[in-house]
């Protein structure tokens, strides 16, 4: 070895999103000591931001409020949307260890879950549950983080809006802070904020450490047990995004400044196998004075229309169905950004969309820039926002029949379940008909990428020639994800992160 190591540990985690800290809690709950890098002033990443949805099959949590799910229905489900695209034994690799997982975590007094019935994604698939499979952690006051909510990343709302904190920490929020609270109490875990992991140290078949860098200080941690990169995407690097061909601008994802991607790149220069690399969780944005378009959901009317003044999706499927449409219509040359949301005024100018992540702003912003538009016919709307004025007219008589009958003929919207949940059931299909008239711009978002370092199903990193990489483990965003090219539910981005992160830790626990 040319240089010493500056430091040791027996886990050296990259990263401090849910996967990233269930990975370090794993390890120094199970004795060893673990460092944990953190490239940016705040820890949680991209699962401060979320929901803390976890899609955990057959889990004591769902078990205890009467659940009678099985796991081989889930595995069905799974199987049906996500198909070959990844290998069998990393589906059941997740698919069998997410409720083992909640177990381990609810032995712990820090942790705390409840039921959050959030329908499958893909309700006409087989098995698909139409409550969902879908727990949240509790919520925690304030109080009972102390000064831990410091060093927490605040929610989208706070970080990119300036409002300020919420009364309880919810969500994804929750989630980071249980699992602070639970580390804080791990003599032998190290939390280290600002630090950035791009290189890693591989000697012969064993990766045995990393350099990382703090505030122009670079040095040498030696994981006598390994490395894990969970350190989120590369949603923010647009370099890497042209590279791969990631649809969509860095501007419009939803993921933190510091998800660069610099860990993953590490990995591929010591040989690692990547996949996936195109793909990311898409989903609509509602576009806003400044540019960016954000992750939006629950649209509680209005229809989606393109260049040419017609529907060309089911506006209630799940984000990440919707955003699949838009870049393969635009892959094929029949839509460009913006496309259009129109509604009518029952509800007044501002768009019937009930979650945009980051807040909206004043009407008037919106309409200065042309971003929502108004008119007093349909025809005078057609012609301000540049669609065939008897197209869009006839758009919307042909919707506001399907409103009517209760039936979509053309997309099916309210067939599946989740096109009903934020309708408390009742259909979703809302006519058109009180003017004026209005139109808001929507562009493409993404919850961040999914391609990454192609894993086995221990989480293990595998190298272009399929052989493990030995002491390099990958979960989450910086892992090729376990569900390929599809969503299959909400909670599943962070719940793969999590049991991959565990199945990580654990393995290095027994030293293999």
């Amino acid at each position: 070895m040319s240089k010493a190591w500056d430091e040791d540990c027996d886990v050296l985690v990259v990263g401090s999103g849910g996967g990233a800290l269930t990975g370090a809690y794993t390890a120094a709950r199970e004795g060893l000591s673990v460092i944990v890098v953190e490239a940016t002033d705040r820890f949680g990443g991209t699962t401060a931001y979320s929901g803390g949805g976890l899609w955990f099959p057959c889990n004591a949590v769902l078990r205890r409020a009467g659940d009678e799910d099985t796991l081989e229905d889930a595995r069905t489900y799974f199987r049906a949307v996500v198909g070959e695209r990844t290998p069998r034994d990393l589906q059941d690799a997740f698919l069998d260890n997410g409720a083992p997982l909640v177990d381990y975590l609810e032995s712990d007094e820090d942790f705390g879950f409840m039921v959050y019935p959030w329908p499958d994604y893909f309700g006409s698939a087989p098995k698909a549950s139409a409550t969902g499979r879908h727990i949240m952690p509790l919520p925690l006051k304030p109080e009972e983080l102390g000064p831990l909510r410091d060093v927490l990343r605040p929610p989208l709302g706070t970080d990119r809006a300036g409002q300020p904190l919420p009364d309880l920490v919810r969500g994804g929020q929750a989630l980071i802070g249980r699992l602070l609270l639970a580390l804080s109490k791990r003599a032998s875990a190290e939390l280290r904020p600002e630090t950035v992991c791009d290189e890693l140290v591989r000697t012969g078949d064993t990766v045995e450490g990393a350099v990382v860098g703090h505030r122009g200080r670079r040095y040498r941690i030696r994981a006598r047990r390994g490395v894990l990169v969970a350190s989120g995407g590369f949603e923010r690097n647009a370099g890497m995004r042209a590279r791969y061909g990631v649809p969509g601008q860095v501007r419009d994802a939803m993921g933190p400044a510091g998800n660069l991607g610099k860990a993953i790149q590490a990995g591929i220069d010591v040989g690692a196998d990547i996949g996936l690399m195109s793909e990311a969780w898409w989903s609509p944005g509602i576009t806003h004075p400044d540019g960016t378009s954000t992750f939006s959901l629950w649209f509680t009317g209005g229809i989606f229309v393109d260049g040419t003044g017609e529907r060309f999706v089911n506006e209630s499927w799940a984000y990440d169905r919707i955003g699949r449409v838009v870049i393969d219509r635009m892959n094929a040359g029949r839509l460009t950004l913006p496309f259009w949301m129109i509604y009518d005024d029952r509800d007044g100018v501002r768009p019937p969309v009930r979650s945009t992540s980051v807040p909206l702003g004043e009407t008037r912003d919106y309409e200065d820039t042309g971003l929502w538009v108004s008119a007093g016919t349909l025809g005078e709307l057609a012609n301000k926002i540049g669609v065939p004025a008897a197209k869009l007219i006839a758009t919307v008589a042909r919707f506001n029949t399907f409103a009517e009958s209760g039936t979509d003929e053309d997309f099916h919207r309210g067939d599946e379940p989740y096109d009903r949940s934020f309708a408390d059931g009742a259909s979703p299909l809302v006519p058109i008909e009180t003017g004026p008239f209005h139109a808001a711009a929507f562009g493409l978002s993404d919850l961040g990428t999914k391609g990454g370092l192609r894993t086995d199903a221990t989480a293990r990193v595998l190298d272009t020639s399929g052989e493990v990489i030995k002491g390099l483990y990958a979960a989450g965003n910086s892992m090729a994800a376990v569900s390929g090219t599809v969503y299959p539910g909400g909670g599943n981005p962070i719940g793969s992160c999590m049991v991959f992160a565990h199945l990580a830790a654990l393995d290095m626990v027994a030293g293999r």
